[in-house]
């Protein structure tokens, strides 16, 4: 008698046909997870402009020697250390590998290439130099950057120093002068008014540091908020004009680049009303936006820049003169030129007075601060003999 398994007959063979589930290593799958998670970052990433203009220049060497832009872009790729914008670059690519414009393809990551950038690539792709206008956007680019570098490093200094002051202030205001109060509470006197006051400010400020840091906390969302209006723009702008000393530098900067930028358009082909539009989006000033504005509408009925820049207070009259000698001449964007050249030498000389001024008072702001303070606590050490009578 036969034995009656109970499985189907085919059962093993059906189990032996069934493909497998292959095992996903997980050295690919870390990859891919990367790979999404650059993806994602390159859609809203900015790039720095210090990479931006590496990269500008050394796209403009590779197409002046001759290499089609798909492999100039694909050797850029390979190169670059920033992973996020090397996402991207492959995707502009890929873009002009079918079919697309440059200029279309950049198009795509307003964050990641500004305006400046994609207005240019358009007009060296209509008059047939990309190389060359990418060339004269590389040095604009460069200017920049050297120039931010400057200020940055001539800050950096007297920020940090001014941040450790604050710091200390509050340390021992918080936890040092308490010490030194109960010991002066021993002594059952009066004690001097400096040392007095600053330990009652000790005391409020132990009490309430919760308050004080949430009311910061609270002072500076509303400042950001107030700042992105029309009127807070305004207000913050007009503020850091009058600054002193920084007001100037801050002045300075705003014309070279106003000036820098307008010649680097107009000399690339790039039209006026397109020009002064860009311009305006890369001031972040609200006098050159209105200014801009102004010129647009005064120049397409027929009118001069200098018309309008006469009528700005925001504009020195040097500046009036000479774009006004660039229209007789007719040559503004060359003026431009000069103009921000003599801004950016101004503005060295701004800086390098800044750097050598700032650590004399620096070291007036210490004294008095941290010094004052020392002594109010060693004032009444000082007076020991009346106090402790």
């Amino acid at each position: 008698m036969a034995l009656i398994s109970s499985s189907p007959p085919n059962a093993q063979g059906l189990r032996h046909k069934m493909p497998q589930s292959k095992a996903i290593n997980p050295r690919t799958a870390q990859t891919l997870a990367k790979q999404k998670s650059l993806e994602k970052k390159a859609r809203g990433y900015k790039v720095p402009l210090a990479t931006l203009a590496v990269f500008t220049q050394q796209l403009a060497s590779m197409l002046d020697a001759g290499l089609p832009l798909v492999g100039a872009l694909e050797a850029l790729q390979e190169q670059t250390d920033d992973q996020v914008f090397a996402v991207i670059i492959r995707d502009v690519r890929n873009d002009i590998a079918s079919g697309t414009s440059f200029s279309e393809a950049v198009k795509k990551y307003p964050n990641g290439f500004n305006t400046l950038f994609i207005s240019m690539v358009e007009a060296g792709e209509a008059s047939g130099g990309l190389a060359e206008i990418l060339g004269k956007v590389a040095l604009y680019f460069e200017s920049t950057v050297k120039l931010t570098k400057k200020i940055k490093s001539a800050m950096t200094y007297p920020i940090a120093v001014i941040g450790l002051a604050i710091i200390l202030v509050n340390v021992l205001l918080i936890f040092v002068i308490p010490v030194f109060a109960d010991m002066f509470s021993d002594f059952g006197a009066k004690l001097p008014a400096p040392t007095q006051a600053l330990i009652d400010v000790s005391n409020w400020l132990k009490s309430n540091i919760i308050y004080v840091l949430i009311c910061m906390g609270i002072g500076w969302k509303v400042w950001m908020k107030f700042i992105k209006t029309p009127g807070g723009r305004r207000f913050k702008d007009n503020l850091l004009l009058r600054l002193p000393v920084f007001g100037k530098l801050i002045l300075k900067i705003t014309l070279s680049r106003f000036c820098r930028t307008y010649a680097t358009l107009m000399r690339s082909g790039v039209p006026i009303l397109r020009t002064l539009e860009i311009v305006a989006a890369s001031s972040n000033k609200v006098q050159v936006e209105e200014a801009c504005a102004d010129i647009t509408r005064h120049v397409t009925q027929g009118g001069q820049i200098s018309e309008i820049l006469a009528e700005k207070a925001f504009f020195p009259p040097m500046m009036k003169h000479m774009v006004k000698a660039g229209e007789q001449t007719g040559n503004v964007d060359g003026m431009m030129h000069k103009i921000a050249d003599f801004y950016d030498a101004e503005t060295e000389a701004i800086i390098a007075s800044l750097t050598s001024l700032i650590e004399p008072m620096l070291i007036v702001f210490l004294g008095v601060v941290v010094g004052g303070i020392v002594m109010a606590m060693f004032l009444p050490i000082f007076q020991l003999s009346s106090v402790a009578g």
